[in-house]
Formats: C-alpha cells, sequence, structure tokens
C-alpha cells in the first residue's frame, strides 16, 4: 500500500543504525530487492535511503562513535510519527521516559526526538514536514508490523497507551504465548511480548521491524547464504501467517513476515 501521510502513532520509517554501512546495504538490497538513494549528510556520511518503485520505505546510516561507546549493537530504529514532537517528549517524560536526544529538527525533513521507555525500550518520535516516513507499507519488500520485547509488559503497555492512545488486545487466557496486539485508529500494526526466559538479562527492552515477504522460508535461507542468521523460525502463527527472526551479517535483528492466504 502507498502513503503521503501516516496516522499519528504509527510507526512509519524503520532505519538500520549499522557498523558496516556498505556491507549492510547490500545485503538488504538483495534480500529485499530494494532500490537505493544515497542522500549526502555532512562532509563524509551519507543516508542511504531504500526504495520500492522509487519511493522511499527504510534507510540506513553508519553508527556514530558516541552510540557504539554506549555499547549499542547495530539495529533498526523505529520511528512514531506524531503531531508535535515537543508536546509528545513533554508527555513521554511525565509517563516516566528518558530521554536520549531532545527535540531537534532534521533540515526540512522533520523534526525528531530519540525516547527510552521506561522498561529500557528505544524509539523514535517524528514530526513530518518534507518527509513522511515510508511511502509503502503492508506488502512485500516493506514494514508490516513492529514489535516490542519487554522486560515489563503492563508498564510497557500503560505508558504507550498513554502516550500515543494505542487499543491493546490481548491473547486469549490458555492461549500459549502471551502476546498483546496494539491498534492504530483501529489498524492492529504493533505486537508486544514479555522477553523470553532463554534471553540473556543483560539484553534490554528492544523494538524490532516486520517485513512482509512473499515466502518467509525463500527469505530465510537467502538470508543465511548472504551472511545472515536465522534465530528463531520459520515458525507458523496458526489462521496467520508465517514468521522467522533473522540477524544481518552485522548482527541488527529484524523479522520477516509471509501473510497467510485469505
Amino acid at each position: 500500500m502507498e502513503f503521503t501521510s501516516h496516522t499519528p502513532g504509527t510507526f512509519s520509517w524503520p532505519e538500520l543504525a549499522t557498523t558496516d554501512q556498505k556491507g549492510a546495504v547490500a545485503f538488504y538490497r538483495r534480500l529485499f530487492d530494494w532500490g537505493l538513494n544515497d542522500q549526502p549528510m555532512g562532509p563524509t556520511e551519507t543516508y542511504s535511503m531504500f526504495q520500492m518503485r522509487g519511493k522511499e520505505v527504510g534507510a540506513a546510516y553508519t553508527m556514530r562513535p558516541e552510540e557504539r561507546q554506549s555499547g549499542a549493537p547495530p539495529h533498526w530504529n523505529s520511528y512514531v510519527t506524531v503531531k508535535s514532537v515537543d508536546d509528545a517528549v513533554k508527555k513521554a517524560q511525565g509517563l516516566g521516559a528518558k530521554v536520549l536526544a531532545p527535540a531537534f529538527d532534521v533540515m526540512d525533513a522533520g523534526r525528531m526526538a530519540i525516547l527510552q521507555d521506561p522498561t529500557g525500550a528505544v524509539f523514535q518520535v517524528w514530526e513530518p514536514k518534507q518527509h513522511i516516513g515510508a511511502k509503502i507499507m503492508n506488502e512485500a519488500g516493506a514494514l508490516c508490523w513492529t514489535e516490542l520485547t519487554t522486560s515489563n509488559t503492563k508498564a510497557a503497555e500503560a505508558f504507550y497507551t498513554q502516550l500515543f492512545g494505542w487499543t491493546p488486545k490481548h491473547s486469549a487466557a490458555g492461549a500459549p504465548m502471551e502476546y498483546t496486539e496494539f491498534s492504530v485508529a483501529g489498524t492492529p500494526s504493533i505486537g508486544m511480548m514479555p522477553k523470553p526466559a532463554q534471553m540473556p538479562a543483560q539484553v534490554p527492552s528492544f523494538w524490532m521491524p516486520y517485513f512482509q515477504v512473499t515466502s518467509v522460508d525463500t527469505s530465510a535461507s537467502k538470508a543465511k547464504e548472504l551472511g545472515g542468521k536465522v534465530m528463531v523460525g520459520p515458525n507458523e502463527i496458526p489462521g496467520t501467517g508465517r514468521f522467522a527472526v533473522l540477524t544481518d551479517p552485522q548482527g541488527a535483528a529484524f523479522a520477516v513476515y509471509q501473510p497467510a492466504r485469505a
């Protein structure tokens, strides 16, 4: 689906922070058949915009030295569209968030801030100007879902529903796994799960993007061929589709999802 704007509260832009921009860009381009539009960012850096049909669907950049020094591994950033970044930051702080980067303008593209929720997960808020975020979502090669793995599902739910007005829907009692779906303006596009018991305690809560594909199994084996790893799956979600959690050659985690045929 093509978009010209995003409803506030929507995850609208996946952005890769990596240690090897050239290698990572090559990996994702081959995996998802993305086009590329490199935009200069300062004298020596570029912002690699991934495209489908000439429209932006995500981006990649080289992690700043201070990001690496903080111990952050390569990862995908997840941006939420808001009406006003300044208002969102103020509200988030009141709900217990940490401000990692206060509101700032990104030239004429938009205004953003980097926040950390009370359970430790980092996310970005985006007030669009020239750049709305992804112009294609919910089709093969594009962002289709964003998921929080958190150390405290109750605290996270209280925080995000108050901050963005998301509507939660919990898994049925006795379901094999606790899972919460959040809807924005009636459309489910966000998930939340508790951190699995086997996940090392030092792994902080985190957001992860899901990209839609035509075949999860094909994409998973292609990712392996290209130097990535399969961390989870491919697994079936009964009545919904198939998914796998992968990491790229630099270690950034993301998921691929294949909807069940209607």
